[in-house]
């Protein structure tokens, strides 16, 4: 009795042990399975490189100017040439540069405070004051806000929409861009991700063999 107790208890250690053994295995693997998978699902490295790059790079779109305790915001027209436009916010309340994704671009759209009502701020492009949200060409519409101090303050935009606002040094160079392109990576990561969660026995043993 004593014998078979002891063999169902380094049977169980065993047992445990090759599962925790697998588990760790598997944590392990999924690091190589996911940049093999991910290379071959981009086709080569460099492209999914060089997209990843495009999606965390920052673009600056506007640029907003304190001066006196006055707001003036400049932007580029499509012409690429520069115009200054002042407003009648303090810039001590929260400043909004409203913003929408229309045919795969990026668009200034108004500028409001915090007590304007978006509808009553002061519309950048004539074109979007009535946007047409049924046409699949607009996609959404983004803000970004806070309080602003004397200086210089930039809004930025990566490849896939995100923006900011941050204060410049006086002596940056800023150059504004407009209408910058923002891509989808969703669908990108939702497939890497399905890849990813495919990892099973037969890479684990591949691991274990040393097959790449």
């Amino acid at each position: 009795m004593i014998k078979f107790i002891v063999r169902v208890f380094w049977l169980a250690v065993v047992g445990t042990g090759l599962f925790l053994g697998y588990r760790w295995t598997e944590s392990r693997v999924a690091v190589d399975v996911y940049k093999q998978r991910l290379e071959n699902l981009s086709g080569e490295y460099e492209t999914l490189r060089t997209r990843y790059n495009h999606a965390v790079r920052k673009t600056a779109v506007t640029e907003l100017i304190v001066k006196d305790r006055k707001l003036s915001l400049v932007i580029r027209t499509v012409d690429g040439i520069e115009r200054t436009i002042n407003t009648p916010f303090d810039p001590a309340r929260e400043i909004y540069c409203d913003y929408v994704l229309l045919d795969g671009r990026l668009w200034i759209r108004r500028l409001y405070d915090s007590i304007t009502p978006p509808d009553h701020g002061l519309l950048i492009d004539d074109t979007l004051a009535d946007v047409d949200w049924t046409d699949p060409a607009a996609r959404y519409g983004n803000a970004v806000y806070r309080a602003l101090d004397e200086g210089r303050w930039v809004v930025t935009v990566t490849g896939d929409g995100s923006l900011g606002l941050a204060k410049a040094e006086p002596a940056d160079i800023v150059d504004l861009q407009h209408a910058p392109p923002v891509r989808d990576y969703e669908e990108l990561q939702e497939q890497i991700d399905s890849q990813v969660d495919a990892i099973g026995p037969a890479d684990v043993f591949k691991y274990w063999i040393g097959e790449e």
